[in-house]
């Protein structure tokens, strides 16, 4: 049964990034999309140079008018917070959508492989801390998992006490069910989850193919997102949210431009 989805994410210019990579793949699995840009990018980051304009004011007047013609939503999935104000709008708007009803989905996109990405500030990272507050589900990476509870990254990983002590900080903050993605465990790349629902642990080893794209965060966002709408249970949503990724870099690891992301339209049928 199709939901309507209310996607507050950033918009890139050129490349296959948040909204961009996200849309063709909800719409693919049918459902309702309603975008609500928290920034306009020039392009992906990857390419070294970009501009960034945020869209606070754009947000809260389009809230305003989607209030009066009293569109409601299914779902509210979060990803880059420019600000303390837009974390406060947003998180705002997440907890009174909560209260009617929607899921909260909250990716904290922060940085990767330790280091914040260009214009995050600890500012930011308090914002995030924020959002995951109002989260039924929250899917840091390792290295933002870090940021948000004042871990040291270690690039080797953590061992699996580790990193099950890492999920049960993050719920600490509020969320309520927790995945961690691209995390070391006892030196295999995983992913390692607990769902509130059910009370349960789980951890899926992946193998990593060798090459870097931006906006393979978004893609398995979007593939988790789809399947836990349509029943599926957490662990095994997220299995299909890997797979779906592990597919898609396969399929384009020779791709000459990396850094304009996956053209994910045209592999939708293998999802």
């Amino acid at each position: 049964m199709s939901k309507h989805i209310l996607l507050v994410h950033d918009l890139a210019g050129y490349g296959k990034v948040s909204l961009s990579a996200m849309m063709p793949v909800l719409s693919h699995m049918g459902h309702h999309l309603y975008t609500l840009p928290t920034a306009l990018v020039s392009n992906t980051l990857d390419y070294g140079k970009f501009y960034i304009q945020e869209t606070t004011e754009y947000m809260r007047q389009s809230l305003k008018v989607w209030a009066e013609l009293g569109f409601s939503f299914d779902v509210v999935s979060t990803g880059m917070i420019l600000s303390a104000e837009q974390a406060a709008l947003v998180s705002d708007f997440c907890e009174q959508s909560a209260k009617k009803g929607a899921l909260v989905f909250v990716d904290p996109i922060m940085g990767d492989e330790g280091k914040l990405y260009n214009g995050v500030t600890p500012a930011t990272i308090n914002s995030m801390r924020e959002m995951l507050s109002v989260a039924h589900l929250c899917y840091p990476n390792y290295t933002e998992a870090c940021y948000l509870t004042d871990k040291p990254y270690r690039p080797e990983g953590v061992s699996a006490e580790e990193a099950r002590q890492l999920v049960e900080e993050l719920r600490q903050i509020g969320p309520k069910s927790v995945l961690i993605t691209s995390i070391p465990i006892d030196g295999q790349p995983s992913v390692i989850g607990y769902n509130h629902l059910t009370d349960t642990w789980f951890t899926h080893v992946y193998t990593e193919i060798p090459v870097h794209f931006p906006g393979t965060g978004d893609i398995f966002s979007a593939i988790l997102i789809g399947h836990i709408l349509n029943g599926t249970p957490l662990e095994a949503s997220t299995r299909r949210a890997m797979d779906g990724v592990y597919t898609l870099i396969d399929h384009n690891k020779d791709n000459e431009d990396k850094n304009r992301g996956i053209p994910v339209e045209q592999f939708l049928s293998l999802l």
